[in-house]
């Protein structure tokens, strides 16, 4: 039997073509969007970011300071609910109250106490506790050498 001469087969090739098409459509619309973007509000304003851009954030008593190279800004917001917000863009949980964007690191170092230094862009060093130690894992896709373990 012929495949092209069978009743249903204009109805299903068209359905097809409809879905690929609205498919094409929202890839090329995710395609324009250059990055996403971040809505904070300051000063009465709405302010869009890109969460590329921000360093770090760390809580300052009921508030989080936004740092990226051009200054702050400081939300009423919880750490862990901002920490929960940036994790799908590259940020991880250093501290119990410091979130830092894993692309800005450019190195860790380890302290006697068990605890580790982590200096970003711009040369700002923070420090990496050992509850969230286990996180250092993901900065990078592969480590290469000996001795790449974080201590237990």
């Amino acid at each position: 039997m012929n495949l092209l001469a069978h009743p249903t087969f204009p109805r299903i090739a068209e359905e097809q073509t409809v879905k690929a098409m609205g498919a094409l459509s929202k890839l090329e619309e995710l395609a324009k969007r250059q990055s996403p973007r971040m809505a904070i509000k300051v000063n009465g304003k709405i302010l869009f970011i890109n969460p590329g851009e921000v360093v770090a954030v760390q809580a300052d008593g009921n508030y989080v300071s936004l740092q990226w190279d051009a200054g702050s800004h400081l939300l009423r917001e919880s750490i862990s609910v901002v920490a929960a917000k940036l994790e799908p863009y590259g940020f991880i949980r250093i501290h119990r109250s410091t979130v830092v964007n894993t692309s800005c690191v450019q190195e860790i170092r380890p302290y006697s106490t068990g605890e580790y230094g982590l200096r970003v862009e711009g040369g700002k060093e923070y420090v990496v506790t050992q509850t969230y130690k286990k996180n250092l894992k993901s900065l990078a896709e592969f480590w290469i050498g000996r001795g790449m373990s974080f201590r237990d």
